[in-house]
């Protein structure tokens, strides 16, 4: 198979398992709904609050690479450009993981296997399936960024850089360590001529990492969520803010010691080297660096998502695993017994240990008995107007300025006393969906039912739609 075929293919299973899975209603509110109501905000010129988050877009995690995204949605507002552009994003990853191969002068071939490894590699297609994320578009950004510096191609650098800082504002700790490792180690094996740009690369990935760090942290997201950013509660046994947080490790580092040396940690690293073990080496560990901060940050959290490959946390690793790769590639010894065939066999084996297409066939069906029923309600929903409805149904009714789901916890495990926020009810009373229950569902139904502004617009298989009445003119 050629490279083109290869990227095409994969680019159209990532797509198409995202699209698969939203309209079987498991994608969500949170993350796929909240940057699908934002962008769409920010496309129609409005404040991009998040109504689902309860604050600015911003105040998330100052991803102002949404605003470029929402010229897309100026053209046709659906949540499908979201799923192309992530699923583009990944493809591309691997592209840049077989040039950056051309370019250590590895064998065509082998540096074609290496690319099928990385989309093999299960955190690619397990993050794709998980809604949408900014940051998976830094995978490819981070890979294009060396591939820039390698050439000599410094305005390229630097544009991937700004890049990378828009997805996420933790990245910024990536860059500074993209920096160091850019200063300490690559420009002395860097082609001659290149070697002062590498220099400079390195300073200014310090420098721009760092400020942005400082600004997004301190000033963007205080100032547009009105709280510290919201992860540092995943760190809440290190303290209660960023600069309490920082302060401890430097001072207490035995709070982080029983953390970093646990059986927890000791698998987290299993799972991110296993599919690849074919190809790394401990002589060749200096391309990890620009990963550390997320290593270390997902070390560290009290989250265990964190430190699985379902989620899109490890992603930030998954350019310099492969890096490290290509770096061992480069040892004669290593290239003249490296076996594709082998190598592959080994990459396919742990996608099919470690990836989550089996969720097609189990929780992804749980609630398709639901299903035609809620499309039909769907399309009896005809105006932007406030919604409230689960988890599930929220991202396919996000372009409006309110939208909310049934938090149990968000409504105290009770209904709402006023209905003012919402034009339209829609309840799955068998699949009450993400942080709600059967007896909280049953409860929001009963309020309803009694609630004299509203009536009953729809109900079949348990699925109810409720609609405001509205006065006659």
């Amino acid at each position: 198979m050629s490279m083109l075929a290869m990227l095409l293919c994969a680019f159209l299973a990532l797509l198409g398992c995202s699209v698969v899975r939203h309209h079987l209603f498991q994608s969500g509110g949170y993350d796929l709904g909240i940057f699908d109501q934002s962008i769409y905000l920010i496309s129609r010129g409005e404040v991009p609050f998040s109504t689902i988050r309860g604050i600015h877009i911003l105040g998330d995690h100052a991803a102002f690479i949404l605003y470029p995204i929402s010229f897309l949605y100026r053209i046709v507002p659906s949540v499908y450009w979201l799923f192309g552009i992530q699923s583009l994003a990944l493809t591309l990853g691997a592209l840049a993981v077989y040039h950056l191969a051309l370019q250590a002068e590895v064998d065509p071939g082998k540096a074609k296997t290496i690319a099928a490894a990385y989309l093999l590699y299960p955190a690619i297609f397990n993050a794709n399936l998980f809604d949408f994320h900014p940051e998976v578009l830094a995978v490819p950004l981070f890979l294009a960024a060396i591939l820039c510096i390698r050439s000599g191609k410094l305005w390229g650098f630097l544009l991937c850089l700004s890049g990378i800082l828009g997805c996420k504002a933790v990245l910024s700790l990536n860059v500074v360590a993209l920096g160091v490792w850019l200063l300490r180690f690559e420009s002395r094996r860097i082609q001659k001529r290149w070697q002062q740009r590498c220099q400079v690369a390195g300073w200014v990935a310090i420098a721009l990492g760092s400020a942005w760090f400082g600004i997004a942290t301190f000033w963007v997201i205080p100032h547009f969520s009105g709280s510290e950013p919201a992860a540092i509660s995943h760190y809440s046994y290190l303290g209660s803010s960023v600069s309490e947080i920082i302060q401890n490790l430097v001072l207490k580092p035995t709070l982080v010691l029983g953390k970093f040396f646990s059986l927890d940690t000791l698998f987290y690293g299993f799972l991110l080297i296993i599919p690849v073990a074919w190809g790394l080496s401990w002589r060749h560990w200096d391309p990890w660096i620009p990963a550390l901060p997320t290593l270390g940050l997902n070390i560290l959290s009290s989250n265990p998502a964190y430190r699985d490959l379902v989620h899109q946390y490890a992603l930030p690793v998954v350019p310099f695993l492969f890096l490290a790769i290509i770096e061992r590639m480069k040892t004669p010894c290593f290239q003249a017994r490296f076996a594709k065939k082998a190598a592959l066999t080994w990459s396919l084996l742990a996608f099919l240990a470690l990836g989550k297409y089996t969720f097609f066939g189990s929780i992804y069906l749980q609630s398709l008995d639901t299903w035609q029923a809620t499309r039909e309600a769907l399309a009896q929903i005809a105006t932007q107007g406030g919604v409230l409805t689960t988890h599930e149904i929220c991202p396919h009714l996000t372009h409006r300025r309110v939208i909310y789901f049934t938090d149990e916890s968000r409504f105290k495990g009770s209904p709402p006393d006023q209905w003012d926020f919402f034009d339209y009810v829609l309840l799955n009373s068998r699949h009450p969906g993400w942080r709600s229950s059967l007896e909280f569902s049953h409860a929001l139904i009963r309020a309803l039912q009694k609630e004299t502004s509203f009536r009953l617009l729809y109900h079949r298989d348990g699925v109810y739609l409720f609609s405001r009445l509205r006065e006659k003119p």
